[in-house]
């Protein structure tokens, strides 16, 4: 059982689990609230860079959009002529641990994380820190880039670094509010206090229809309305890609879900896909895919997600603001 299906399924054997959890989840908030006690008394002291960071984040685990409004914000930064650089967690990836400035060109999904692979991809001009230690990250963009602003992706948890300003997505309907194991919450939701910025709530993310390439050359497509097709993903909130692409008239009649950041490098992992029907996967999960030795014996569609926090003109104000008022 997956752990979103523990977290929000419906079943006798998802809520009975629920309940089990339910007392560790209490330790899990009790413990996060103690950590996070000591550096508001001052117990502990959290790293300031000296240069302006500002910190994409969340509250709970999974998918919430983080790396689509990474992408905004740094082009956002641009627009207003700031140079930019970005830290990201590398999670799953060889070079998870610690923090290194990655070289410049492709990277592999399996050294680097399948978010750095992706972010990559997206920015190829844009300076990457991975790494799941963001005070070592701050410390390098300190020393390679002293003129830039650091973005981080993810990192509100990370409290042993303190951001110039932290903006965090929130989903306010939320249907399970409980910490760690019983639900998704990474910390408390009284952390929101500790955010400049919640999304949604005086801005907003939106998100722009879904665009499609196809994977082995980049070419744009448009679907047919009633086209079949196939769908493999690894993402934090599968069924949230799957109505995305059931609104865009795609019907789907083969998926496969896995979990989030699954390597997708299973032996066997293509062979039980109809070969006659086009496989639709994330751009994340392409960065993953493209490195099979069998992946052109299918027809792979990309689907690129934007996003836009908006109003725009509003945002752009509150972003000269933050880097105005700097460190």
């Amino acid at each position: 059982m997956r752990a979103q299906d523990v977290w929000y399924g419906s079943g006798l054997a998802a809520r009975a689990l629920r309940a089990l959890l339910t007392p560790v989840s209490w330790l899990y908030a009790a413990g996060w609230k103690s950590y996070e006690a000591m550096y508001a008394l001052g117990l502990k002291r959290a790293y300031r860079p000296s240069v302006v960071s500002l910190c994409v984040g969340n509250l709970t685990a999974g998918g919430s959009g983080k790396t689509p409004v990474t992408i905004h914000l740094v082009n956002a930064l641009r627009r207003l002529g700031a140079t930019v650089v970005v830290s990201c967690s590398g999670y799953r990836g060889a070079s998870e641990s610690g923090a290194s400035l990655a070289p410049e060109g492709p990277l592999s999904a399996g050294q680097w994380g399948d978010e750095a692979a992706l972010l990559r991809d997206l920015l190829p001009e844009t300076p990457l820190i991975v790494g799941r230690d963001r005070v070592q990250a701050a410390q390098i963009a300190e020393r390679e880039f002293p003129d830039a602003v650091l973005v981080l992706d993810d990192g509100f948890q990370h409290l042993r670094l303190h951001a110039s300003k932290y903006l965090v997505l929130h989903d306010p309907a939320g249907k399970n509010s409980r910490c760690l194991p019983a639900g998704p919450f990474r910390e408390p939701r009284s952390g929101l206090n500790r955010a400049d910025l919640v999304l949604p709530g005086e801005f907003w993310v939106s998100e722009e229809p879904l665009r499609f390439v196809m994977g082995s050359t980049g070419t744009p497509l448009t679907p047919k309305s009633g086209q079949k097709v196939a769908v493999l993903c690894a993402i934090g909130s599968p069924e949230r890609f799957v109505s995305a692409l059931e609104a865009a008239g795609i019907e789907i009649v083969q998926k496969r879900l896995l979990p989030d950041h699954d390597p997708l490098d299973g032996g066997n992992l293509l062979r039980s896909f109809d070969p006659g029907l086009a496989i639709v996967v994330t751009a994340k999960d392409w960065v993953k895919l493209k490195s099979r030795p069998d992946v052109q014996q299918h027809q792979f569609w990309v689907a690129q997600q934007s996003v836009a926090i908006e109003p725009a003109g509003s945002f752009a104000e509150w972003l000269r603001s933050a880097l105005a008022s700097g460190i």
